[in-house]
């Protein structure tokens, strides 16, 4: 392990921006960013749909294609290591080993042509130098780990015949079959009916605990992020806005932490107590200057023109605001 400023620090984004390549030419979707992952840490990733939530993965996982980069500044530190510029194979060294992802959507993220045995064996034969036997008896646990019935009769069935929740738990054994260090899990409830969807979320954090991983949890759900996380990261509109621990979810500084406090439904309240947000998030690139929420915002003033500057406040907490909630 090389040396690092913190020997807990698995991953760290430092001042990261990344812009994409449009028709229109160079688009801003992320700015400024700073997030540390710990080892065995969860930290849970939450915003609207749009604010960069994903971008920021994918870059942490280098899935994102030099083609579509137009400029990225800022560090990405893996252990102290530098990836913001590595190439593919050192990236191919990392991935799957020592850091892995599970996607949204898991009919798309498998391959609809190969065995499911055959997709994990693929991961586990690029990191590993154990024999057939050996590789097929670790898939085989880590199946039945993740749920999987009858494990033995549907190592050779493909994507499409199972479930949904099925399907997802496949995703969950290829994103551990190699035991790595940092998993990201990018909304992975989302195509799931409610039942599933709690399932699922138990069995991440069961096997979080037990492998001692840190995990990044994505969502768009604080109640989620919520029963998950130690930790968690607000995004809006390409920039990290609030950063607090789980234990301050209910006390947040941010205005838009708050509204989007306000915006979750609560039974027993007249339209379930939901206020939804006034106002849409911004385009990518549309605002570069100031507070990326002060058209939205009730507290915004000729102020919110300038960049906001970080605030800290008790236990850790930091928020982006020239007019934070004490």
């Amino acid at each position: 392990m090389q040396e690092t400023e913190n020997s807990s620090n698995l991953l760290t984004l430092k001042d990261y921006d990344l812009s994409l390549n449009s028709e229109k030419g160079p688009v801003q979707v992320l700015n400024k960013v700073n997030i540390t992952l710990n080892a065995q840490e969860t930290v849970g990733l939450v915003g609207e749909s749009g604010c960069g939530k994903s971008m920021t993965a994918l870059s942490m996982m280098g899935l994102l294609s030099n083609k579509i980069i137009a400029e990225n500044q800022g560090e990405l530190l893996w252990r102290g290591e530098n990836l913001s510029n590595a190439c593919n194979k050192r990236w191919r060294e990392l991935r799957g080993k020592e850091m892995a992802m599970i996607f949204q959507e898991p009919m798309t993220a498998l391959n609809p042509v190969l065995t499911i045995y055959e997709q994990l064996d693929e991961v586990l034969k690029e990191h590993s130098s154990l024999g057939n036997q050996d590789r097929r008896k670790k898939i085989s646990d880590l199946l039945r780990q993740v749920g999987l019935r009858d494990v033995d009769s549907k190592l050779e069935w493909y994507p499409h015949q199972f479930s949904g929740g099925m399907r997802q738990r496949v995703m969950i054994a290829m994103a551990l079959v190699c035991e790595p260090d940092l998993l990201i899990a990018d909304e992975p409830t989302t195509a799931l009916d409610v039942t599933t969807q709690a399932q699922i979320l138990r069995l991440i954090k069961n096997l979080q605990r037990e492998r001692k991983m840190a995990l990044l949890f994505i969502s768009h759900d604080l109640d989620v992020v919520g029963f998950l996380a130690d930790r968690i990261v607000i995004m809006y509109a390409g920039e990290v806005v609030e950063d607090l621990p789980v234990e301050q979810l209910e006390s947040p500084a941010h205005p838009y932490t708050i509204a989007l406090q306000q915006a979750r439904p609560r039974p027993g309240k007249s339209n379930f107590g939901f206020e939804p947000i006034p106002g849409t998030l911004p385009q990518p690139g549309s605002i570069l200057i100031g507070c990326r929420f002060r058209d939205r915002c009730a507290k915004a003033n000729k102020q919110c023109e300038i960049n906001p500057p970080w605030q800290f406040q008790k236990n850790q907490h930091r928020v982006r605001c020239w007019h934070p909630k004490i």
